[in-house]
């Protein structure tokens, strides 16, 4: 039987406005109590995205966006992966791997080295991810804030071009609206 599943990479700037409702009405089923914020649907815009299609309609979607991440004040170049979301009734059928297996080879191939924030550790690492063991910081414009409640969210994905890192430097990222991670 045929694979009924679609897999598209789609740049931000090529988002239809109907694409874009699409993408808010998989993430208001994915969350449902509102834990997915419009600052949330901000953070996933303005880099490269995978929607996984059937039917026509979204079922699954991942998104990388640049950032500048610091580990103990080096600056890298980072593909920070946004907004992992599938349907309900679509998971555990590798949807999500798909996404993030695709989102992890543009890393790769672009960036300094890959960073999300997440609490199901599990299917990244199964996707060679790693838990960042070290203290989290946030810029701002005067200092560098700690986010202590960050620091067993983090997870960090190894480049061709990572520098040599332990994972227990201390890893900052820039300011933003909404969560910071």
């Amino acid at each position: 039987m045929p694979d009924p599943l679609d897999v598209r990479r789609i740049a931000s700037a090529e988002l239809t406005p109907a694409e874009l409702a699409r993408l808010r009405d998989l993430f208001a089923a994915c969350w449902p109590a509102g834990e997915f914020t419009v600052d949330d649907v901000d953070h996933a815009l303005g880099g490269v995205h995978w929607v996984a299609e059937a039917g026509g309609r979204i079922v699954g979607h991942a998104s990388v966006v640049e950032r500048f991440l610091e580990a103990d004040g080096l600056p890298m170049r980072t593909g920070y992966v946004e907004a992992v979301a599938t349907l309900p009734a679509w998971r555990g059928r590798g949807i999500a791997t798909r996404l993030l297996q695709a989102a992890g080879e543009h890393i790769r191939a672009a960036f300094e080295f890959g960073a999300l924030s997440t609490d199901v550790h599990g299917l990244y690492e199964r996707l060679g991810w790693e838990r960042w063991c070290g203290p989290t910081f946030v810029r701002t414009v005067e200092t560098a804030v700690r986010t202590e409640d960050e620091d067993d969210g983090i997870m960090f994905l190894r480049t061709p071009r990572t520098p040599p890192l332990t994972l227990t430097e201390g890893l900052t990222c820039e300011w933003r609206v909404g969560d910071a991670w």
